[in-house]
């Protein structure tokens, strides 16, 4: 289902979160002490899996809860 976010699915808000505050992915890497790369990994939703202390970091960044970063589609 390209396009489509199936329900059960972990969606990354990174993105929304970014526009909310202002920020650029960029900007965001350099925080975190992360590569453009990985962070668009997590942007796109293409990512598997993140480390607790990376997830912390990104958490501390952009003032957010890791609920408000990662939520879980139900429809």
């Amino acid at each position: 289902m390209p396009g489509r976010i199936r329900p059960g699915t972990v969606h990354c808000r990174v993105d929304e979160l970014l526009a909310e505050r202002g920020m650029t992915l960029t900007d965001l890497a350099r925080r975190v002490d992360l590569s453009y790369a990985n962070l668009s990994v997590l942007k796109n939703n293409r990512g598997r899996a993140i480390r607790f202390s990376t997830l912390a970091s990104i958490c501390t960044a952009l003032d957010c809860e890791v609920g408000e970063l990662l939520v879980v589609h139900q429809d």
